[in-house]
This record gives C-alpha cells, sequence and structure tokens, in this order.
C-alpha cells in the first residue's frame, strides 16, 4: 500500500468514522416513541372517537358567523397569560385560576368570560424524553395536551365548571400556523409517513447540499442568508422571500424566514437536509395548508376537538391567522406570504368547524381594513381589534386623536362595524404599530390633521411620534420592537404623562396613571363588541426592568418586559416569581380583594363602567358617528343602544388640558345623564350642539334616553 492510500484511509478513519457512528438510523423503539408524541396521531384518535361518523357534528349551522351569539354569551373577557400567574403555594396555574373565590369576585366586576391564554406543553425534542423549554411563550406547542407546568387535564376542566357556575365560560387558543420542533417535526425531517406534507419543507438534493450553510454543532438548524433564498428559489425548491420578516434583529436572529436543518437520517437510512419555512423563530416550523395529505388540516381539526369537545372552551383564538400560505410569483423571487386566499380558505375552514361543534372564534389578524372585511365574511366570528387599539394609544401619547379618528372613517368607508371587534387594553404581545393598511396605501392620499397625506406618511409620521413619546429617554422603562412598542398598560400612561421612574412614583403621579388607564377603559367598554382586559391592567403592572429578565431577551424579543408576573387575589404575597420564573411585575393598584374596598381604585371603577355597559347593551349598539371636534384632544363616539333605548355620547379627553366646546351631535336629543355621576347635564339645543366640558385625561359617558323613556333606574 502506497503511502499516499495509508494517508487516506487515516483521514477516513479518522474524520468519517465518528460521522458514521453518530449517523445511526433511528430505532423501532425511538420512532413509535415519537409516534406517541405527535399531534398528528392523536388527532386521527380524536377524530375517531368524538366526531367523524357522529351525528354530533350536525348539529349546528357554521357557515355565516354568529358574532350576535358571541356578545349576547359573553361580551367581557378577562385575558390571563399562564406564564405570569403567581399560585397559591402547592397549587398549579389552572387550580388558582379555578378558585371560586376568584370567579365570585369577576362575577362582581362583571367578567363574563376567561381566556386562559396557551396551555399546551411547548417547545422542542431532541431525544426520546428530551425536551427544549418553548421558545416563544407557549405558542410552539408540541403535543394536545396540557404543559405539567400549568396543571392538569382534569384540572382544566374543574376550571370550565367553576367558570359555569358563575355564567361565565373559558376561550382556548388554536395556533393554525406553526407548531414547534416537537415529534411531528422531527418525523418530517426523517421523511416517515406523511409527516413531511405537515410542514412547509423542502427536501434538498445532495448534490444541491453545497448551496446550504453549515449548521453549528449546538443547533439544529441554520438561517439562510438572502442570497442563499434567491439562489434556492432560481433552482425550483423555494417559493422565494417573505414580505416581510418577522422578529428580525440584525445581529441577534436570522434575516430570511427561511431555515437550513443539519443532515437527519431516515428509518431508509438515508441522509437528508431540509430548508423550513418559519414566519415567526425558528423553533416555529410553518404548517403546509395546501398538501395532498392534508396533514395540517387534520392537525387542527385534532386541536380544535381537544380544545372544545374534550376540554370544554366554548370560543378559542386563530393566532396569526394571515400566515397560513405561501405562493410564488411569476417573475420574482419575492413571494405572496400575507393574507392569501389560502389564509382566507383555512381560517374559514377552522371558524367553520368550531361552529360545526357548537362554539366560535376569534382572529389575531392584523391586516388592511379590505382583508379584515374578507376574512370576517365566512371566517371567525370576531376579530382582535388591531386598528383602534395604536390608535388610541396613541391619542394619549400625543394628545392629539386625528388619527384614532381616521380610522374610523375607514371603518365605515370598508363596512366594519365595531360590534365585530375585540377591544382590548393590554395583551402578551407589544402593541402593534404595523399600521399594515397605510403601508398597503402607501401613496394613497388621506384626509389627515386637515391635510391630504399619504399613506406611507401618516404611518411613518404615527411610529415616529410613538417612539418620541413612548421610549427612550422620556420613558427608559419601554422598548421598542421590530413590530411595535413593548409596554404595559400602566407603563403607557406613565409615558404619557412624561414619569420617567414610575417604580418610584408617588401619589399624585399613581393617581395620574390610574386617571389615563380609567381613559383608555371607557374608550374600550363603551365601543360595541367585546371588551377585554388582562391581569396585567387589573393590577397596574408596569413593565419588567430589562436586566431582570436578560435570558429571555436576549435575541430581542422585549415582549417579556409586558408579561411579569402578578397576583389577583393575593393568594402567594410573598412570591417573587411564577411558576415558570417570570419576575413578580411592579403593581402600582394592588389585589383585587385590596382594590375592591376603595371606591376610587381602578377596579372599583372599572366594577362601575362595566355594570353601565350591562345595563344599556353597549355591547350590541352600533357606532353611528364620529362627531367633528376643534379641540385636538377630543374624540366623541356616538352607540346607538339597542331596543330603541336611545343613544350613548361617549366623549374623552386625551388631552393634559380641560376641554370646553359645542360640538355638534347626530341623533341624541334631549336633555343628556352622565351615567358615571348619574345626574343629568346639558340638553342638545335646537340646532343640534351638544356642551362639552372635560377635564384632562377625563371621560364621559352621557346617555340620551329616546323620548318618552327615562335612563334612571
Amino acid at each position: 500500500m502506497t503511502s499516499k492510500i495509508k494517508i487516506l484511509c487515516l483521514f477516513l478513519a479518522l474524520f468519517l468514522t465518528p460521522v458514521l457512528l453518530s449517523a445511526q438510523p433511528p430505532t423501532s423503539t425511538y420512532l413509535k416513541w415519537l409516534t406517541d408524541q405527535s399531534m398528528l396521531r392523536e388527532a386521527s384518535t380524536l377524530a375517531q372517537d368524538y366526531v367523524s361518523g357522529k351525528g354530533s357534528q350536525w348539529q349546528h349551522s357554521y357557515e355565516q358567523p354568529q358574532t350576535q351569539a358571541v356578545l349576547q354569551k359573553a361580551s367581557v373577557w378577562f385575558t390571563a397569560y399562564p406564564g405570569s400567574t403567581i399560585t397559591k403555594e402547592g397549587e398549579s396555574v389552572l387550580q388558582t385560576l379555578g378558585n371560586a373565590e376568584l370567579w365570585q369576585t369577576f362575577k362582581k366586576i362583571g367578567i363574563e368570560a376567561m381566556h386562559t391564554g396557551p396551555l399546551k406543553k411547548a417547545g422542542g425534542i431532541v431525544g426520546e424524553n428530551k425536551y427544549t423549554p418553548t421558545v416563544d411563550g407557549w405558542f410552539d406547542r408540541i403535543t394536545l395536551n396540557i404543559d405539567p407546568l400549568f396543571g392538569t387535564e382534569s384540572e382544566y376542566k374543574n376550571l370550565v365548571r367553576t367558570a359555569q357556575n358563575s355564567q361565565a365560560i373559558l376561550i382556548g387558543d388554536i395556533i393554525p400556523g406553526h407548531t414547534g420542533k416537537g415529534a411531528d417535526f422531527r418525523l418530517a425531517e426523517m421523511a416517515y409517513q406523511d409527516y413531511p406534507g405537515l410542514y412547509t419543507m423542502v427536501e434538498i438534493e445532495t448534490k444541491d447540499w453545497s448551496l446550504l450553510p453549515k449548521v453549528p454543532s449546538n443547533q439544529d438548524s441554520v438561517n439562510l442568508s438572502s442570497e442563499q433564498v434567491d439562489v434556492l428559489t432560481q433552482k425550483g425548491y423555494l417559493p422565494g422571500h417573505l414580505q416581510r420578516v418577522l422578529f428580525s434583529v440584525p445581529g441577534k436572529t436570522g434575516l430570511t424566514g427561511w431555515d437550513a436543518t443539519k443532515e437527519v437520517m431516515g428509518p431508509d437510512n438515508k441522509y437528508r437536509r431540509w430548508v423550513y419555512l418559519h414566519y415567526f423563530k425558528p423553533g416555529q416550523p410553518t404548517l403546509n395548508w395546501l398538501d395532498p395529505s392534508f396533514a395540517a388540516q387534520r392537525l387542527i381539526s385534532g386541536d380544535i376537538i381537544k380544545t372544545k369537545t374534550v376540554l370544554g372552551a366554548s370560543i378559542i383564538r386563530l393566532d396569526a391567522n394571515p400566515f397560513l400560505g405561501i405562493e410564488p410569483q411569476a417573475g420574482t423571487t419575492n413571494a405572496r406570504s400575507e393574507s392569501t386566499y389560502l389564509s382566507l380558505e383555512a381560517s374559514n375552514m377552522i371558524a367553520q368547524m368550531m361552529r360545526k361543534l357548537g362554539g366560535w372564534s376569534f382572529q389575531e389578524l392584523n391586516l388592511g381594513f379590505n382583508d379584515i372585511q374578507a376574512f370576517a365574511t365566512h371566517g371567525p366570528d370576531l376579530s382582535y381589534d388591531f386598528v383602534t387599539r395604536p390608535a388610541y394609544q396613541h391619542a394619549l401619547l400625543t394628545g392629539n386623536a386625528a388619527f384614532l379618528k381616521l380610522n374610523f372613517s375607514l371603518l365605515k368607508q370598508y363596512s366594519l362595524k365595531s360590534q365585530q371587534f375585540i377591544h382590548a387594553l393590554q395583551n402578551h404581545d407589544e402593541i402593534t404599530y404595523e399600521l399594515v393598511h397605510f403601508q398597503e396605501h402607501a401613496d394613497t392620499l388621506f384626509d389627515y390633521r386637515g391635510k391630504q397625506v399619504s399613506g406611507a406618511k401618516i404611518r411613518n409620521s404615527i411610529q415616529a411620534e410613538m417612539e418620541v413619546y413612548a421610549t427612550t429617554p422620556r420613558a427608559p422603562y419601554n422598548q421598542l420592537s421590530g413590530n411595535g412598542l413593548c409596554t404595559t398598560s400602566a407603563g403607557l400612561a406613565a409615558a404619557a404623562l412624561n414619569i420617567q421612574n414610575p417604580y418610584q412614583a408617588n401619589d399624585q403621579e399613581k393617581a395620574n396613571i390610574q386617571k389615563a388607564h380609567v381613559l383608555m377603559v371607557m374608550y374600550n367598554a363603551f365601543l360595541p363588541g367585546v371588551f377585554a382586559i388582562s391581569g396585567w391592567d387589573l393590577v397596574g403592572a408596569l413593565p419588567l426592568p430589562v436586566d431582570s429578565i436578560k435570558e429571555l431577551v436576549k435575541d430581542g424579543d422585549y415582549r417579556w418586559i409586558n408579561r411579569g408576573a402578578y397576583d389577583l387575589m393575593d393568594v402567594n404575597s410573598k412570591a417573587k416569581l411564577s411558576n415558570t420564573k417570570l419576575p413578580k411585575a411592579t403593581s402600582l393598584y394592588g389585589s383585587l380583594p385590596e382594590q375592591l374596598k376603595k371606591p376610587d381604585s381602578f377596579v372599583s371603577q372599572l366594577k362601575n363602567i362595566l355594570a353601565l355597559r350591562k345595563k344599556y347593551q353597549v355591547h350590541l349598539g352600533q357606532v353611528i358617528d364620529i362627531p367633528v371636534t376643534k379641540d385636538k384632544g377630543l374624540f366623541i363616539m356616538i352607540n346607538k343602544l339597542p331596543d330603541n333605548q336611545g343613544f350613548l355620547v361617549t366623549a374623552l379627553n386625551f388631552g393634559q388640558k380641560k376641554i370646553m366646546e359645542n360640538v355638534k351631535v347626530r341623533g341624541p336629543e334631549g336633555t343628556g345623564l352622565n351615567l358615571l355621576k348619574d345626574e343629568y347635564e346639558w340638553g342638545v339645543s335646537y340646532l343640534g350642539d351638544y356642551y362639552f366640558e372635560l377635564e384632562p385625561l377625563e371621560a364621559k359617558a352621557i346617555f340620551f334616553a329616546t323620548p318618552n323613556r327615562t335612563g334612571k333606574s
């Protein structure tokens, strides 16, 4: 044997033997374990056991949205976040949320439903019984079962019963666009059965592996560069670039939505490398809603059955449903990846399946008005209000309600009713300032602040003002994300008031924050539709200091500062962390029992507002006019109430100076009853004018009865 051959053999022995030894095909035991863990397998079992061939799926109409039915069942929602819930010592999150005393308190306040937030086990699998944690706050579920970190299935069912005893319902979650990297994804990587059809993933031929980036040893995938996406698109592998890349932070996260896997050996002894799509983080591979296997439809149908039929939730949230389809565009390497017709059809299918089983759904659809209109036609029963939410918060920050008024004019233009929306304060995400409609209509001219302004200029100015008024140096406790502003409602109010250190706020500053917070409640609660309020709102939580959660925000995801832990009922006053190790947020208002003892507390005021909302059936009304005002901080909405009761005029002063102004109001006649004070004010003049007098950050709800009716009890 020549010396060259000896050297070559030595090279092969040194460098290839470890690879060959470490790349054994999966054992039958591991394959069975993965299959038993998979959501696709459980979905098939659930369909057979509960729905397929059963008369239960033929008891409810399902084609048309049933908005009125949802509102009549429950129009005031509490939005929980399981990871932020501080529990009684020795109790699970679900036991704490299912406490009868909590539900009695909710009933006193006027809360009729609880949206638990994501509860299913999330994260990834890296070997038999080897799991990795969630990468996106449990929005990357890998099973259809409740995470033991939060409790058990029996505890959830007890929570449902406890809610029902208080005439309330539970709301669950469906994440139709992606999963975590659990058993289903690992089986797909192995090309096992029809699991590859579940995901938007493409096998790259061995001859083209040189086009793929190397995967670091401590990762299972790596992001493609823009140039690599171009090449793979031109070679016929990919549909192209996403319209926008979410959660992209230069230097911290990838700049495209495509990742390449490392080499994976399947049970057929073949190595494969894949490129897969993720709209969000790499640990959230995207489902494929148009594959001959129809695996995505099967998995999501199983998720619906588990949530509605087995667990007992009455409503489900469709998270991020604009991102359910991607398709190539001829002559370019840019794909169409948002609000495609496939996304619309998939959303319709999910909503109709839920109605078919006797439930309802709502969508988190952050799109333009035309898309909201299209998705609402046969799809979910309600939509989250991404339209006026950033607008009213911008009004509070700047003292100028012009952008809010513009959005209401667009709602009218697109024949969208406030009744169709969930009007919320804080949730687990950032305050989205993507302003998609104005991005899509960048060159369209809008009537804004007395001028004709393009959509692009409006969007840029709103985003710039939000940054100036709500972040450093004015409000260093708030953070920007790629999509908007990360803060709590109390943190937003503090920024509007130019309070630089709300953690050390004095009594007057706390009172001012609460006043601004109540103003936000008044705006949302006196709109028709659903009113939603979070645990962070109820206790007046401030954002978590970044230094306290460095590990969670190291990838640039500052939404975690919104998610501090809270203790609604003061069940564990010594706790500094939640069960998921989130630090307890600074609370400006205190627990619910503590607040209910004080008539002027945030929760006591909320209770009074919700009682009026229910008495006058505000949730079933219709906004008929947004009057023109001279003062830029004054916003007025006229709501025609059901059953010929009359009109509710809600006037809000988003500014920090007193307002005295005569405004023409369309509809109301006679003398107005100030509902919060239960006293009559002025009457509407013969010219149709009404005199509004509001202190800084004050809101009024003024009732005008139909002639021959009175508003007082």
